[in-house]
C-alpha cells in the first residue's frame, strides 16, 4: 500500500467516483478554477470540465438547497463547504432539507447529497472560523455524520458516502491534510456506521475519533513507555454511532477516557458517556474521564490556541486519573 496524505486520499477518493459515475459532480467555493481553498480538486476542472466542477456563489443556503435539488433529480453532488462554520448559513436546507426529504416524502425522492466541510481548530483562524460543532449535526435523525482520522478510512469512508443514496456531512479536520498514512491501490470502501479497533491494549481504553485519534495515539506511545496499554477505538461515524467496539473494550479493560476536540459540555463524550454507563455499568472500575476544548471561543494567538485545544498531556493525564 502506499503511503498518502490525508488530503491526497479525499481527493482520489472524489476522482474515482467521478470517472466511476457520471451522475457524480462537485460543487462549491472555488472548487473549480482555483481548485479548492485546501487544494483537494486541483486539477478537476480541466479534467472534468465546468458541467462537474461547478464553482458556486459565496452563499452556502444556495449551494446546499441547490445540491438537494439535484440530488431529488437524480444526480449526485459533493457539495463543498469552505468551513464547517460556514454551514451555519445552510442550516435550514441541511437539518429541514437534506436530513428529512426523504422521510418526509415518504421514500418517494432519495437525497443523495454529500457534504464536504472542513472542522477543527489550531490554524489561528480565529473563533467563528475554528469550531468543531459536529455533535450538532449529528443530533439530527436523517443525516449520517462521517469524521474519519486516517487517511485509509477518509478515502474509503467518502467513496461510501457518494454512492448511499441518504445525505452525508463529510467533515475533514483542518490540521490533518497533510498527515499521512497507508492506503490500498484501487477501488475499496468502509462501512459508514461502524466503529473501528485503531490499536490494541488491556489497561485502559480511549474512545476517539478525527484529530483526537492522532493525538491518542500519540499518547498512547507515551503511556507505553510506562508500561501502560491503551486500546484505541475510533468512531469514525457519529451517526449512526457504533458502540460495540467500545463497550467490548471497557468490558476487558473496565476504564475510559473519551477524547474530542470538541466542547465538553453536551458534546460527543457526554453522548458516548452517557450511552457507556448505560449499557456496561457493571464494568466500570472507575469513573469515565472526558479530555476535551477549554469552554471559550477559541482564542486567536497561538499559544492561548494551543492551551485551549486537547493536547496529548491532557490525554495521558486523564487516562492516569482513571487508573
Amino acid at each position: 500500500m502506499a503511503e498518502i496524505t490525508m488530503r491526497e486520499a479525499i481527493s482520489q477518493a472524489l476522482w474515482e467516483e467521478m470517472e466511476r459515475d457520471e451522475r457524480v459532480f462537485i460543487m462549491g467555493e472555488e472548487v473549480g478554477l482555483w481548485g479548492g481553498t485546501y487544494a483537494v480538486t486541483r486539477n478537476f476542472y480541466d479534467h472534468f470540465g465546468a458541467e462537474r466542477v461547478r464553482d458556486t456563489p459565496i452563499a452556502e443556503g444556495v449551494i446546499v438547497g441547490a445540491a438537494n435539488g439535484a440530488a431529488m433529480a437524480g444526480l449526485r453532488p459533493v457539495a463543498e463547504l469552505m468551513t464547517i462554520n460556514f454551514a451555519f448559513l445552510a442550516m435550514d436546507q441541511i437539518v429541514n432539507g437534506s436530513a428529512k426529504i426523504r422521510a418526509m416524502f415518504g421514500g418517494q425522492f432519495t437525497v443523495p447529497i454529500v457534504i464536504r466541510a472542513v472542522g477543527g481548530g489550531g490554524r489561528q483562524l480565529g473563533a467563528t472560523h475554528s469550531q468543531t460543532p459536529d455533535v450538532v449535526f449529528a443530533h439530527f435523525p436523517g443525516m449520517k455524520v462521517i469524521a474519519p482520522g486516517t487517511p485509509y478510512d477518509a478515502k474509503g469512508l467518502l467513496k461510501a458516502a457518494i454512492r448511499t443514496d441518504d445525505p452525508v456531512l463529510f467533515i475533514e479536520n483542518a490540521t490533518m491534510y497533510q498527515s499521512k498514512g497507508e492506503v490500498p491501490d484501487g477501488d475499496y470502501v468502509e462501512p459508514i456506521g461502524v466503529s473501528k479497533v485503531q490499536r490494541e491494549g488491556s489497561d485502559v481504553t480511549i474512545i476517539t475519533y478525527s484529530k483526537g485519534l492522532q493525538l491518542s495515539l500519540q499518547a498512547a506511545e507515551e503511556l507505553s513507555s510506562e508500561g501502560i496499554e491503551a486500546q484505541i477505538i475510533d468512531l469514525r461515524s457519529l451517526r449512526p454511532l457504533d458502540l460495540g467496539p467500545a463497550i467490548e473494550s471497557l468490558k476487558q479493560t473496565n476504564r475510559a477516557v473519551i477524547v474530542e476536540e470538541g466542547w465538553r459540555s453536551y458534546g460527543v463524550g457526554a453522548e458516548v458517556a452517557a450511552r457507556l454507563y448505560e449499557e456496561a455499568f457493571d464494568y466500570i472500575d472507575s469513573p469515565l474521564k472526558r479530555v476535551a476544548q477549554v469552554e471559550v471561543p477559541l482564542p486567536y494567538n497561538r499559544e492561548l490556541e494551543q492551551m485551549a485545544l486537547p493536547q496529548i498531556g491532557d490525554i495521558v493525564k486523564a487516562v492516569r486519573e482513571v487508573l
